[in-house]
């Protein structure tokens, strides 16, 4: 059984990648064969964990140029993770997603029923946008988590992406969840961190908290999962690693 998940705010500078990446490590390192699908035409999650451009991406798979099977790539350090990477070549993902786009909404649900019986989990990483590509693989995912970070923005952020996603949901017939969090760089010292968490859990959401925590910017930088970076010694924060697994039990379940 294939579940899809997809990691969604229409603001930057969240964590979307770092998180949507991070889990899909955690996924592949529990044993379970897991795709993390770039839907971001800047291809951060593809030029993080791939250090060579491959000859297929995105873009090509649903412009009908290759099999998805063609363009999906192993990622070496992780047994059992897999990407479907963009790289931005050229924009095409971009230019596909502003003049074919519109005849074709439901073409990330099509692509996702290709790997149904391949993978069983499936996360999408999206861009901040919310136009024709974020609502089709919104709209392909079984249920969306969003990212924030503690600051006032973000949680305008929420409310207007929940009115957002209720208006697709019900154009489009979906019946995609939204029942979940994550509360990124947060530290319960600070009292505006605080007051944004009580916020966000007024919303009846669960609510996930992740400290700031150098180790992702080092192993993005390294080409590396999260959970596989050390220097001198020291890996991801305790808090970050439990945060991680929580989610992983959860989510998936």
């Amino acid at each position: 059984m294939t579940k899809t998940i997809a990691f969604h705010l229409q603001k930057g500078g969240v964590g979307k990648t770092t998180i949507s990446g991070t889990l899909a490590c955690q996924s592949a390192l529990s044993g379970i064969p897991t795709l993390l699908v770039d839907l971001d035409p800047q291809g951060n999650a593809s030029s993080w964990f791939l250090s060579k451009t491959p000859k297929w991406e995105l873009s090509d798979v649903v412009q009908g140029k290759c099999y998805p099977s063609d363009a999906i790539v192993a990622v070496e350090q992780v047994p059992n993770l897999y990407i479907l990477p963009t790289f931005g070549i050229g924009g095409t993902l971009k230019l596909y997603s502003e003049t074919k786009l519109a005849d074709e909404p439901f073409v990330i649900q099509d692509l996702i029923h290709e790997f149904k019986g391949k993978f069983q989990h499936v996360i999408l990483d999206l861009s901040p946008g919310l136009g024709r590509l974020e609502r089709s693989a919104l709209i392909a995912s079984d249920e969306v988590i969003t990212p924030m970070t503690p600051e006032s923005f973000s949680l305008d952020g929420l409310e207007i992406f929940i009115d957002e996603l209720n208006r697709l949901k019900k154009n489009f017939r979906s019946a995609v969840k939204h029942e979940k969090v994550v509360i990124n760089s947060y530290d319960d010292r600070i009292r505006q961190h605080r007051d944004i968490y009580d916020a966000a859990s007024r919303g009846n959401f669960r609510i996930y908290q992740i400290p700031v925590d150098p180790v992702f910017r080092k192993s993005q930088d390294k080409n590396v999962a999260p959970q596989l970076f050390k220097e001198n010694g020291k890996g991801l924060k305790e808090k970050t690693k439990l945060t991680f697994e929580d989610m992983e039990s959860e989510i998936w379940r």
